[in-house]
This record gives C-alpha cells, structure tokens and sequence, in this order.
C-alpha cells in the first residue's frame, strides 16, 4: 500500500512500481489536457472540468467519445482494452494528459479504478463512481486544487499540476454515508448550505438530511400555509448558551427557504450525488407551526416561536385537522424534494399535554389504546401512510419504534445503539447515529476553552474509533444496516463559521469509518493524512476548522454557559441504554 494523504484512505493505492505491473509515467496536467467522457459517465466529467478550470484558470478541451472505447467499455466483467497501461507523450510540458472516464461494468455501483500511468483513465459503473474518483483526482494534485481561482499564473515556469503514476481500486463501505445540518435552531443562509454539501461530497458523503423545522424556526415556505414562515419563520431570541442558565441574548433571530431555493439545493447537492432528505418534524418540535398556525396546538393557544433550547411540552394535538394540515405540507415537500425517504421526526414528545387534554385523550379512546402514549406512533403513521401512497417512505428517529413504526420506515438510532438494533430486529432500515459518538455539536475536549462547552466528549479519536454495528454484524438480524450519519444540532452553531469548526476536522475522521475498509483503519495514519495535506485541503476551500491542539482564541467563547455531561455516569444510570 501507498504512502499517501487520501481522505477517505482508499481501499487500495499502488504506486508504479516494476512488480506492480504499472508504467512509472505520472500524468502532467495543463493547459493543453483535455477530458472525455462515456456519455453515461458525462456528469462526473462535468463536474471535474469545472473544478479544473477554476483552479487553474485553463479552458480545457472536451474530445469527443470513441466509438471503439464505447464498445469495449460495454464488455461485461472486463476493464475496456483502452485502460491499458500507455505513454501517448503526455509526459512532457507542452502536451497535457487526457483524463478519460470509461464505463465498467464491473465496478461496484459507487466504487471505481483509477489509473495513471502517463494519461488518467477512470473506470466507474455509475456517475456517483466516477465522481469520487474525481476527487481522489484532486486530491491527488495537491490542496491549491480545491481553490477557486488561480493563485499562481498556470504556465509560469515551474508550476506543474502533476498526478502520480498509481493505481487506486475503491468502494464505499457503506452505501449510506450520511450528515444531517440543523437550519431550524439556527438559519444558515443558501450559500453556506451550498457550500457545506461541497466540502462534504470531498469525503465523498452522500446524504444531507435537513432538519428544517423545529419549536425554535420554520425553515421551509408552504405555499398553502405562508405563515408558517411569516410567523414560524424567526423568533424575537434566543437562549444564550445553555438554556439552564436561563440567559436569552435579546436578538431576533429568522430566515428561510424560498421552494426555489430548496429545488437549487437539491440539484447542486444532486450533482454531487448525495441526497437531499428533508425533516418536517412531528408531533414534537413543533411550537414554531403552532405560533403560526394557533389551531395545531391547544384550544385557543396563543404561543410564540420558542426562544429556549430543551423538550418543549408544547405539541401538536392530534386532530384531524392536524393531520390534514401536515398531508398538505408534504404534499409541497414531496413537489421539491425527488428523495426516497421524507423525514418525520418522532423524536421527544412529552405526553404532558395529551394527557391532559379532552381531545387526546378521546382520540386515544377511540383508537384502543390504554394511553395516550399510543398517539404518538399513531400520528407519524398516519403521515407516513400518506407519504408511501405517493411512493415515499418515511424516515424517522428510533423513538417512533417505542410506539410502533411505519411500515417501510427508515430508522435513525441516536439514543445509542439498541433502537436501531430493535428496528432491524423488526426487518427494518438503520441508520447509526448514536448521540454520544456522531453528535458533533458536543464538545471536543474537557475544560472550558472549548466553545460552549456542551454534551459529552467526543474527541476526534473517538469518532475515529466509531463502529456502526459494534460487538455484533448486519447479517444477524432481518433488516439492514444502510449505515450511519453524524448529526450537527445548531443550538449554540449559530452561522457557517461555528458550523466548520464543530464539523471539521472529526466529520474527515467520520467519513474514512463510513468509506473504508475497517480491517486497514489506522488513526495514526489518518493523523498523518490530515496534518501533512488534508488540513490544508479545508483552509484552500475556507473551512475554518479546529486546530489538532484546540481552539484559535477567536474561536473561544468564555462566558457563554454550556452544559457538559459525562458518559460514564449517565451509562451507569441507566444500565448501558446509551
């Protein structure tokens, strides 16, 4: 195996060697390179000549596709004749390689080979192959590759944008490789969306899971219910730190999503092929819809858009009124987003209010059940049936499974382990995201110069260290392990810069678990990968990242109460259920 600064570590890098069988002919990239493309592979091909080009400042050219590399291409099983090692004279410094993208059906449906041995030869089954062997590409060329403009003139003497000769084979763990980015608690503006599903499609991520809406803000506009953002869409404060505090910083606090800008979301994400989920969460988290919307909640409630973190006791009652209203939400949310599964929450309903209200309690009489508590399942499900007679299923977090779970529900455990667990028990999908390891707004280090310091450690080590199917595998149980997400709450995140330094670099850690082979991780390595080139990967695309030695002073945040928890002691207290 190659030394080398990939992140994800590929599954295999060989470097040109006289046993490895690869010609020791690196490929010299410039001005006068150009790309070509199987049409089923033209995407990815796209995709790189726009990256190239910004970085650089060439115009490349686009060759035609050969007609003879189509047809071995077709050839089932067997890498295309045109994939052999070979010179062609691109190894000098007027003529630039090719890179060629080349259909192969024996690919993996996400993996890939890429070969340089004097040209750049990719061979993919699908476009989200080849696009991940663009990124190794760039990757491969050096940190300035992933700037914007060009930072030294591309033909001056001694500048040279050159790949070496290797041989990298690759495929994704897991075929779920996702991250979830809270806009309800915090708005984080178009752009800065944009630009975190660009950084995290460089660790070859391919889910977003939104959360768009909350007690705190609405984030999504309904064309049939404007007020949702009008009124759900901001809030007069917000909690300063730790609710627990009792601090509020006196500072309105909005935004929202235009449908047109979600659809442009949708599609940057979709070019980088991962998958936009969006979460319309119920019947909890919902105080900021019943501000708006007064007849969600209690008779004759009259609540503002939450200005404190925490469970709210506030939700949605469980009329049909309710029902009807959210149908027609996700009738506007299924329009925008072409994703399998829409996200319906489910997570931390108290049933305070249902307990005590004449409606819940009736409506709870009428369906059967000994309690209220069967309310909860009862409402999701009813969303959910609506969602898979459109053909969609629904996504869901593990509490939903305590109450019953929607037929074809995907499942996210983040109250540990044994939800998800119990879930594919049932013959249900899983997805890991287990709170006291993938949650990256907890913080990274003990003592108070960590930024709001709240939550459990979670050291870049010990996301690292993380195991989706930990003491146990998939195939023991019916259902199946899609794979796991790390989730960023934004209570205390509130714009992309505090994003970035919660995010990065453990999201790198986290995305080489989800991507590579297990039996090679190695965190000293992956030490190495990030301190000798990746790091300076993030700084070239502007991620302001946390330093491996903590935080810059200006990252700091003394004075702002956090609420810092210990592992050990809520494991003990509750018998392991984290």
């Amino acid at each position: 195996m190659l030394s080398h600064t990939v992140v994800p570590a590929p599954w295999s890098i060989v470097a040109a060697s006289p046993t490895s069988g690869i010609a020791a002919h690196p490929a010299l990239l410039c001005s006068t390179s150009s790309l070509t493309a199987d049409p089923r592979l033209t995407q990815a091909r796209r995709w790189l000549g726009r990256a190239l080009e910004a970085t650089t400042g060439w115009e490349l050219t686009v060759l035609p596709w050969p007609v003879a590399a189509s047809a071995n291409a077709a050839t089932a099983g067997a890498a295309p004749a045109s994939f052999a090692a070979t010179t062609t004279g691109n190894t000098g410094n007027t003529t630039g390689a090719t890179v060629e993208f080349v259909f192969d059906s024996a690919q993996p449906p996400e993996g890939y080979e890429l070969r340089v041995d004097g040209t750049v030869r990719i061979a993919a089954s699908s476009e989200a192959g080849a696009f991940y062997a663009a990124q190794t590409v760039l990757q491969l060329l050096g940190a300035r590759a992933f700037r914007q403009a060009p930072i030294t003139p591309s033909d001056q003497e001694g500048v040279r944008w050159q790949l070496p000769a290797v041989t990298v084979t690759d495929k994704p763990r897991f075929g779920y490789r996702g991250v979830m980015l809270d806009v309800a608690r915090h708005f984080q503006p178009k752009d800065d969306v944009l630009r975190f599903i660009e950084v995290a499609a460089m660790h070859k991520l391919n889910v977003l899971h939104l959360h768009l809406t909350d007690d705190q803000g609405w984030r999504i506009h309904i064309n049939k219910y404007p007020l949702l953002t009008e009124v759900g869409g901001w809030r007069r404060e917000s909690s300063l730190g730790a609710w627990r505090a009792g601090l509020q910083d006196g500072q309105p606090h909005g935004g929202f999503y235009t449908q047109d800008d979600l659809r442009e979301i949708v599609a940057f994400a979709a070019e980088r092929n991962i998958t936009v989920i969006p979460e319309i969460d119920v019947p909890g988290h919902s105080q900021a819809a019943i501000a708006a919307y007064p007849e969600l909640g209690l008779p004759w409630s009259t609540l503002e858009v939450w200005t404190r973190w925490g469970i709210n006791p506030n939700v949605l009652e469980p009329t049909a009124f309710a029902v009807d209203f959210y149908q027609d939400v996700l009738d506007e949310v299924i329009d925008i987003f072409p994703s399998p599964w829409i996200g319906l929450g489910g997570d931390e309903v108290p049933l305070n209010q249902w307990e005590s209200s004449p409606v819940a309690r009736q409506k709870a009489a009428e369906l059967g059940y000994d309690s209220v508590a069967g309310l909860h399942g009862w409402f999701v499900g009813q969303l959910a049936a609506h969602l898979h007679a459109h053909g969609r299923k629904s996504a869901v977090w593990d509490e939903v499974g305590d109450f019953g779970l929607p037929d074809g529900a995907l499942v996210a455990s983040w109250r540990g382990y044994q939800g998800g667990l119990d879930a594919l028990a049932k013959g249900y999908d899983v997805v890991m995201c287990p709170e006291h390891k993938l949650y990256l707004d907890h913080r990274q280090a003990d003592g108070d110069g960590e930024p709001v310091p709240v939550g459990f450690v979670t050291t870049l080590e010990a996301v690292y260290d993380f195991d989706p199917m930990p003491q146990t595998t998939a195939g023991e149980y019916p259902g199946q392990l899609l794979g796991a997400q790390a989730n960023i709450w934004t209570e205390h995140l509130p714009n992309a810069r505090r994003v970035n330094y919660a995010t990065y670099p453990r999201l790198s850690a986290i995305a080489e678990v989800f991507w590579s082979n297990p039996d090679t991780r190695d965190y000293s390595d992956f030490l190495r990968r990030l301190s000798t080139e990746h790091l300076a990967r993030l700084s070239a695309m502007g991620v302001e990242f946390r330093p491996l030695d903590g935080p810059h002073p200006w990252q700091q945040r003394p004075g702002i109460p956090g609420w810092m928890r210990d592992y050990d002691q809520e494991t003990a207290s509750t018998a392991g259920a984290l």
